[in-house]
C-alpha cells in the first residue's frame, strides 16, 4: 500500500548464504482499484480502513494459507506461495470478505483489489527481493482483473482444476511485456452469483460436467450445474450417513417423521420468559441508537448448530455441503441462505416452527440480563470464550467444542466467541427506524445480512454483545455458523 500502509503481513527475512536463488513459485499480485480517486475523496479515513483490513483481514488470511510477502508495490503487494492452490484459496477468501466490509459502505468508498496469480520461475535476490517472468506475468494478470475479481494463469489453472475446482472464465490468451508466447488467462468465478454471470456473457471453461464452486477457506466443495435455478445447491448426502448425537439431549420429545431416513436429535433449547431491555451502545456508529424494547418469550438455541446436527440435514438431502471435523464443534462455513435451509428442513422434519432468531433477541439473550460490555463484566477475562486473545483453550484453525467455556447468565453458550452467528435481520448501517417490537427487520436491500457474537479468530471487541457487522447473504465463510430459535 501506498503511503502509511507498508506491507500486508511481515517481510521474510533474506535469503541466506546456500539458498537456491532461482525456483518455481506460486506469486500472487495484488493493487487497490482507484486508490488515488480514494484517497483524493477520504486520505485519512482511507488509509485507516486499509490498516484494518491488513491488520483483520489480509495479514491472517496470508498467513494461514501459508504465504510469504516480498515486497510492497505502491498500492498493492507481491506475495510468494509454494502451492498454487493456497495462493489461490487465499485470493478467494480475501475478496469474498472484503464483500460484507463494503456492505456498509457508500459505493464510491468501496476498496476493491485486483488479484491475479502465476506459476512460473522467479530469481530471489540477496535482500529478499524477487524477479523474473513469475512476478512480470502476474503482475500483469493483475492489471487487467476486474475490480474485486482474480485472473490466473494457464500455468495455475491446469495445476488446481482438479483440486480447486471453482467456475473458471476463458479469458483467452494475451500478450505481456517481455515474454515472448502468448499467456492463457482464467477469471476464477468463486461464487454463484459469478458464475451465472459469465454464463451470461458466454465463455465458461468448465473442468468438470458442473461448475463447483470453491469454498472460501474450509476446503470443501460445492457443485453446481449452470443451470441451477435457485441461489443455494443440495449435495449428495454421505454413502453412510451416522445418525448424529445432540450434546445434552433434546428438551423435548418430537414427533418421528414418516420417513425411513435416520432419527435426528433437535438442538437443545433453553426457555427465555422475555422482558423490556436496553440494546445497542455508544462504541459504534453501527450500534446507535440506544433503544429500550421489550422482547416476547422465546426459545433458542442453548449452543450454536454443531457439525452432526447439520449433517443429519445432509443427510437428508436437505442442507450442503457435508461438515468436517469434530461432531460436537459448531457447523463452519455456511452462508444465511445455508441456514435457512437448515431451519426449514428442521421445521418440516420435526413439525415445530424453528427459525434465526431476530436481531434484538438474539442481543437479548447474549446480555444474560446484563448491562456491562460483555456479560461477565466490564473489563476483560481469560478463559470465559473462545477467541483470539481470550486466553486457552485455542486453537487458530479451528473453533472450539461447543458449551466448553462457561454459559452466561440465560444458561446459554458460546454467545460470544466460537462462531459468528447468523440472524434474520437484514443489515442496515445503524438501528434509525428498526422495529421496536423485537421483529425482524426485513425491508430494504437484503443482499447483506446481520452475523453477530464474533468468533475465534476475532478479538474480543468483537464479542460483546451489541457488536455487529454484514455479510453477503449467499457467500460462506470460514467463520460464520448459526443457533436457531422458536417461538411456538
Amino acid at each position: 500500500m501506498a503511503g502509511e500502509i507498508r506491507s500486508f503481513t511481515q517481510a521474510p527475512s533474506a535469503a541466506t548464504p546456500g539458498d537456491s536463488k532461482r525456483r518455481l513459485a506460486a506469486v500472487l499480485a495484488a493493487d487497490v482499484c482507484g486508490y488515488s480517486r480514494l484517497m483524493g475523496i477520504d486520505e485519512e479515513g482511507t488509509l485507516a480502513r486499509l490498516k484494518r483490513i491488513r491488520r483483520e483481514l489480509i495479514d491472517p488470511t496470508i498467513a494461514e494459507y501459508n504465504g510469504r510477502l516480498i515486497k510492497n508495490t505502491g498500492d498493492g503487494a507481491l506475495v510468494v506461495f509454494d502451492s498454487p492452490v493456497e495462493a489461490v484459496r487465499c485470493a478467494i477468501v480475501i475478496q469474498q470478505s472484503m464483500v460484507g466490509r463494503n456492505a456498509t459502505l457508500p459505493r464510491a468508498q468501496w476498496i476493491l483489489f485486483r488479484v491475479g496469480v502465476n506459476l512460473g520461475d522467479i530469481i530471489i535476490d540477496d535482500d529478499g527481493d524477487v524477479y523474473g517472468d513469475g512476478v512480470n506475468i502476474a503482475a500483469r494478470l493483475e492489471s487487467i482483473a476486474e475490480p474485486g475479481g482474480i485472473n490466473i494463469s494457464g500455468g495455475v489453472y491446469e495445476q488446481i482444476k482438479n483440486k480447486l475446482v471453482c467456475g473458471y472464465q476463458s479469458m483467452g490468451d494475451r500478450k505481456v511485456k517481455n515474454i515472448t508466447d502468448p499467456v492463457p488467462i482464467y477469471r476464477v468465478l468463486p461464487d454463484l452469483a459469478a458464475v451465472k454471470r459469465a454464463h451470461r456473457s458466454r465463455g465458461i471453461a468448465a473442468a468438470v460436467a458442473a461448475v463447483v464452486v470453491c469454498a472460501g477457506a474450509g476446503g470443501a466443495w460445492y457443485f453446481w450445474p449452470l443451470h441451477a435455478p435457485q441461489e443455494e445447491a443440495t449435495a449428495p448426502a454421505p454413502s453412510a450417513p451416522v445418525p448424529s448425537k445432540n450434546i445434552s439431549g433434546p428438551v423435548a420429545t418430537a414427533p418421528a417423521p414418516a420417513s425411513t431416513t435416520p432419527p435426528i436429535a433437535e438442538p437443545e433449547l433453553v426457555a427465555l420468559k422475555g422482558g423490556a431491555v436496553a440494546l445497542g451502545s455508544n462504541e459504534d456508529s453501527s450500534e446507535k441508537p440506544i433503544r429500550r424494547i421489550t422482547v416476547p418469550p422465546l426459545e433458542i438455541g442453548k449452543y450454536p448448530v454443531t457439525v452432526a446436527q447439520w449433517n443429519d440435514c445432509v443427510a437428508a438431502k436437505a442442507c450442503s455441503p457435508a461438515a468436517t471435523g469434530d461432531p460436537a464443534t459448531p457447523v463452519t462455513n455456511v452462508s444465511w441462505n445455508d441456514a435457512q435451509n437448515y431451519v426449514r428442513w428442521l421445521s418440516k422434519a420435526t413439525n415445530r416452527n424453528y427459525r434465526l432468531p431476530t436481531e434484538a433477541e438474539w442481543e437479548y439473550a447474549a446480555r444474560g440480563g446484563t448491562e456491562t460490555k460483555w456479560w461477565w463484566g466490564n473489563q476483560l477475562k481469560t478463559g470465559v470464550a473462545n477467541c483470539k486473545g481470550c486466553g486457552e483453550p485455542y486453537d487458530s484453525h479451528q473453533p472450539a467444542k461447543v458449551g466448553q467455556f462457561a454459559a452466561n447468565p440465560f444458561g446459554l453458550y458460546d454467545m460470544g466467541g466460537g462462531v459468528e452467528q447468523w440472524v434474520a435481520d437484514c443489515w442496515h448501517k445503524d438501528y434509525s427506524g428498526a422495529p421496536l417490537d423485537a421483529s425482524a427487520w426485513t425491508d430494504g436491500d437484503c443482499s447483506a445480512h446481520v452475523l453477530r457474537g464474533g468468533s475465534w479468530k476475532n478479538d474480543p471487541s468483537y464479542l460483546r454483545p451489541s457488536a455487529r457487522g454484514p455479510y453477503d447473504t449467499s457467500v460462506r465463510y470460514v467463520t460464520h455458523g448459526f443457533r436457531v430459535a422458536r417461538s411456538d
